[in-house]
């Protein structure tokens, strides 16, 4: 990877990283306390790290993945000094701990995010863009991927952790509005093994395990692999769980979207679908410094999409690079091919032409970076 863009932090008072820090935290914690009947420990715990996100320090974590994720270097320092994608990640593993999910205790390995994600994917939204299967299956076959890819990429406009501090984004007209779009390097480079690196759950997961049924059916790749996160993260992150949960929700519904679900369960029996859950995606870390074992099981697959925002942070490095820096450097250390679906809302941003990005400084000033109104399709062959 290129190296020398400044990494982003969030210490400068009204820029994007610190509202994150300093408004969409807290209402997430907000959200957590109301959503579930916690107790007073679970309660008091919370109110603890709404004032330590707020004006404290980072603080000792247990578990030796945290020692080797470099928070020796982070400890009493404030959460706006040290690397937005740490701090970001610090809040999430906070709050679990706080919840009590990872201990001894009735509350273990309880989603603090679940009632969110089960009312979304019941939602009046997802009722309709399940029934919309029924038209698609009257295209041509490449009408259908093409509707479905970009079905993978538009849906992360339903993270739920983004729609907390910007309630209009998901009702504008973003449908033209790609920063870059690699579409026929991506349909030129499936095949063989297709690494899925998840986001969201809910309604942007629906969508990613419409596209896999779509490619495994027309046989334009021989299985997939859905790589998800361990244990909850960034409110709408998918798990394993999430997965199925999607399946059920497919499954159950009329129509076409239940033969969508029902190809995908045979698919997860035969081998076809598998799901993968490592540890180091949860980490606060870039994809540079990928694990040997991940590092290698990346290296045999075909083509590796990620997905989402967050992905794409960790994908490029979360660097303040001139927009015009080439993708297929930024990535250069990949270990394989590899392709991003995302919907822009950070400031990170590589492989734009100069052309385009002046347009969108001229139009938006910057906030073409962060509302969740432009996406790009970025393939590194």
């Amino acid at each position: 990877m290129i190296s020398g863009a400044p990494v982003i932090l969030s210490n400068e008072t009204g820029s994007f990283p610190f509202s994150v820090l300093a408004e969409r935290h807290p209402a997430i914690i907000r959200q957590v306390r109301e959503a579930i009947p916690y107790g007073p420990q679970q309660h008091l715990a919370l109110d603890a790290l709404l004032d330590s996100c707020t004006k404290g320090v980072v603080e000792a974590l247990p578990g030796d993945s945290w020692e080797a994720w470099g928070i020796g270097e982070f400890v009493g320092r404030s959460w706006f000094d040290v690397p937005w994608l740490w701090s970001e990640s610090y809040f999430y593993r906070r709050l679990l701990d706080a919840v009590g999910y990872f201990g001894d205790g009735p509350w273990r390995g309880i989603d603090p995010f679940r009632p969110s994600k089960l009312a979304e994917l019941e939602s009046r939204e997802t009722d309709e863009e399940l029934a919309a299967l029924d038209e698609l299956g009257s295209l041509p076959v490449e009408e259908q991927g093409a509707a479905l890819l970009h079905g993978s990429l538009w849906g992360n406009r339903a993270d739920l952790g983004f729609r907390l501090s910007d309630s209009d984004a998901e009702g504008r007209d973003a449908v033209s509005d790609l920063v870059a779009d690699d579409s026929d390097a991506f349909w030129s480079s499936v095949g063989g093994t297709l690494a899925v690196i998840a986001d969201n759950a809910g309604r942007e997961l629906i969508p990613d395990l419409l596209l896999i049924a779509h490619l495994l059916e027309h046989g334009r790749i021989e299985r997939a692999v859905l790589h998800v996160k361990p244990y909850p993260y960034y409110v709408s992150d998918a798990t394993t769980a999430d997965v199925v949960d999607a399946l059920r929700r497919l499954v159950r519904a009329p129509g076409e979207a239940a033969a969508y679900g029902r190809r995908l369960w045979d698919a997860m029996g035969d081998g076809r679908l598998d799901v993968r859950a490592h540890p180091f995606f949860c980490a606060p870390l870039p994809y540079a410094d990928l694990p040997d074992d991940l590092r290698a099981e990346l290296a045999g697959a075909t083509l590796t999409v990620l997905k989402g925002d967050l992905n794409y942070r960790r994908l490029v490095g979360d660097r303040r690079w001139p927009p015009t820096t080439p993708f297929a450097e930024a990535t250069g250390y990949f270990p394989g091919p590899v392709a991003a679906l995302r919907t822009l809302k950070s400031e990170v941003i590589t492989g734009l032409d100069a052309a385009t990005e002046a347009a969108l400084v001229g139009a938006q000033g910057q906030r073409w970076r962060t509302g969740g109104t432009h996406a790009l399709i970025q393939v590194r062959p």
